[in-house]
């Protein structure tokens, strides 16, 4: 080991990676064979800890390193009731004499440096020359095979790198491994996520009344879509293999450099690739369904003069979901619950949209209103059944996203069944929209005057009437908050009361 220090400090710049790992692999050898020929008892220094067998798995950092072969990965959950092998005994020599190369590590740190920037390379350039995969909706959506390609090497330089030290160039590679996790976050997954377009392709509201089925506003073409639900699928993939690579390495190192193995921030930028994944799914269906809105407010509402079927804006937005939905949930069939959060903000995108352009349907007619219920009704029962919409087997949505739909289109429909009822008497009125509506907000409530069409005046003596109906704000509050809408006791309705008749003496 002195004879080996000596010749390699002063030959340090003739040392590259094949010279470095050939002579690591001959004194590895040497030591293996002491092993076999002695005991070792009489050494000074302690044995080595054994290295503990990981259960078989097809993560290719929980496969056996001995026995399979690194580059087959099987996505796959693992059998864990196969025996285990036995635990490989102990070596009393190991590093004996082969320690004397840790201070030279660098050359092949380095090396693995060189190496996986130049493997990034050539999967982006892979990328642009083979294009997007293509839609493989049988199989659940694909997961780029270079993520793959990427981990199953990141394990042979993780078991090599062991071989020859648990100590510091086990830190260094790690910072190498976080380097090109971050590369191929943005490189492989984001840089390849389309692009939105803000154009709507430039409908009218004419065109859009009189939309066919088939025919569609700009947004993502299909192979766009399974774009992005497989770099979605990618970017859970290498999550929960990161997650398994900082367990596997912290294995691997000794016990006082633990610490300083963290790839939290790696599976921090895998779960924002997945959450941009999502939200561009969200906000091209959101977008596809915007004109058919904007078409609802700017429809004559006061003409309606009879209920007839759903509205051909309501055809519209359907139509879309219909178009998108099966695509999505197909392609992320083998990760639900990324599905699920796809169909909960979309929910808690589209709904209120939905309502704001429904404030802006103004005048309407009683007639309107019941048309605009009809529609609603229509909506909130496709929304219920988005999750499966088009789907042979039927699954219940999940409790978490039907809770969202049924509270939000429920407001819809007591906003229109409030606008339905008659506006005399007007204290009537009032209590009838704080008990359907339970919102204390003078501006939601200037809105659904406007929806009726009532005139200005008629509109002030009813926000008057408003603010007298609404329960006071609680003791020692300072009034900006919720308030609460709660009966008032007989003797607050008394007074209220009295103060109502003057009010209505003095506008008459």
């Amino acid at each position: 080991r002195a004879e080996l220090s000596k010749i390699m400090r002063t030959r340090a710049k003739e040392i590259e990676v094949k010279l470095l790992l050939f002579a690591i692999q001959r004194t590895t050898n040497f030591e293996g064979l002491l092993a076999k020929r002695f005991s070792g008892c009489t050494l000074a220094d302690g044995t080595v800890k054994k290295p503990e067998v990981p259960p078989p798995s097809t993560n290719p950092f929980l496969e056996d390193e001995t026995g399979a072969e690194a580059d087959e990965i099987v996505m796959e959950k693992s059998d864990t009731d196969k025996p285990k092998k036995p635990k490989v005994p102990d070596n009393p020599f190991h590093g004996i004499v082969s320690k004397c190369f840790e201070p030279h590590l660098y050359v092949y740190i380095e090396s693995q440096d060189k190496n996986l920037g130049e493997l990034i390379d050539r999967f982006v350039a892979d990328f642009k020359a083979q294009g997007p995969p293509k839609p493989n909706v049988d199989e659940g959506g694909a997961v780029l095979p270079s993520c793959a390609d990427l981990f199953v090497y990141y394990k042979k330089c993780m078991v090599q790198c062991s071989q020859l030290s648990t100590g510091e160039p086990m830190i260094a590679l790690t910072t190498i491994f976080q380097k090109y996790l971050r590369e191929y976050a943005w490189k492989i997954l984001s840089g390849n996520l389309p692009k939105t377009t803000s154009s709507s392709g430039g409908l009218t509201i004419t065109s859009l009344l009189k939309e066919k089925e088939g025919s569609e506003v700009a947004k993502f073409t299909l192979e766009e879509l399974c774009l992005i639900c497989s770099i979605l699928s990618t970017a859970e993939y290498c999550l929960a293999t990161t997650q398994q690579l900082e367990e596997k390495l912290k294995e691997k190192v000794d016990a006082s450099l633990m610490e300083r193995i963290n790839l939290t921030g790696e599976m921090d930028t895998f779960s924002i690739v997945i959450s941009n994944s999502i939200q561009l799914l969200v906000q091209d269906l959101d977008a596809a369904c915007d004109p058919a809105l904007t078409a609802m407010s700017k429809m004559q509402w006061q003409n309606v003069e009879h209920v007839g079927d759903q509205s051909p804006y309501v055809t519209s937005v359907i139509l879309h979901i219909k178009q998108n939905v099966p695509i999505i949930r197909d392609n992320l069939a083998s990760t639900r619950k990324y599905f699920t959060q796809f169909c909960i903000k979309f929910a808690n995108s589209f709904i209120p949209k939905f309502i704001n352009h429904l404030f802006k349907c103004k005048p309407i007619s009683m007639v309107g209103a019941e048309q605009l219920l009809l529609d609603t009704h229509s909506l909130k029962m496709v929304l219920l059944d988005l999750p499966s919409i088009g789907s042979q087997v039927v699954r219940k949505a999940p409790a978490s996203y039907t809770k969202i739909v049924v509270k939000g289109m429920t407001r819809a429909e007591m906003i229109l069944k409030v606008v339905m009822a008659p506006h005399e008497p007007p204290v009537v009125f009032v209590d009838n929209y704080i008990k359907l509506l339970a919102d204390c907000s003078t501006d939601t409530f200037q809105k659904i005057l406007d929806m009726k069409g009532l005139k200005r005046s008629e509109q002030s003596s009813m926000l008057d009437l408003f603010r007298l109906r609404l329960p006071a704000p609680p003791p020692g509050g300072d009034g900006s908050g919720s308030l609460s809408l709660s009966a008032p006791t007989p003797e607050q309705e008394s007074s209220r009361i009295r103060k109502l008749e003057k009010l209505i003496k003095k506008r008459l």
